[in-house]
């Protein structure tokens, strides 16, 4: 969580909402995995509870389809979203998500967990291939798509975690 947050408190329950990137991160050294031992490390007696709600392949409808089921059934308190790379990466097969449909059904996605009281982190898609200069095929839509999610964040009032931003700063260095 960033710096600068307010404390976690006791009992916390943040979910981890994405596709295969999040339901890989729920394996040791996973990312989840990881944020749990720092938390854990960090706030040993709070007993704050993280769930991976990861599934492979999922896009922005998909998340919207089981957000009751496998967010709000949890009853967070805080949920990071990371999704936007099967929307544009799909699109190669006609099977992606259009620009408009993705921004609607996050900024539902996100009313929905406002409503219920969870505080949303949403992260931009970070990478389809590691080549730092914009000649991956698919970087010119996956910059789209970020775009779309720092604006979804900034009209939601959500907190943006700009990964797409850190990881192509990281690959360049």
């Amino acid at each position: 969580l960033s710096a600068g947050q307010p404390e976690l408190k006791t009992g916390e329950r943040i979910v981890f909402l994405g596709d295969s990137i999040t339901q890989a991160g729920v394996r040791e050294g996973g990312y989840v995995t990881l944020v749990r031992e720092a938390l854990a490390k960090r706030y040993p007696d709070r007993n704050i509870e993280i769930i991976g709600a990861g599934i492979s392949g999922n896009k922005v409808p998909d998340l919207e389809k089981r957000l009751e089921r496998d967010v709000l059934a949890h009853r967070p308190t805080r949920v990071v979203i990371y999704i936007g790379i099967n929307d544009v990466w799909h699109s190669l097969s006609n099977r992606g998500t259009p620009k408009e449909e993705f921004a609607a059904g996050l900024k539902r996605i996100i009313a929905k967990l406002q409503e219920h009281g969870a505080k949303v982190i949403l992260c931009t898609p970070s990478v389809i291939g590691e080549k730092p200069d914009g000649s991956n095929p698919l970087d010119k839509m996956l910059d789209e798509y970020c775009e779309v999610s720092r604006s979804v964040a900034k009209e939601t009032q959500a907190e943006l975690h700009d990964l797409r931003a850190a990881f192509i700063r990281e690959l360049k260095e």
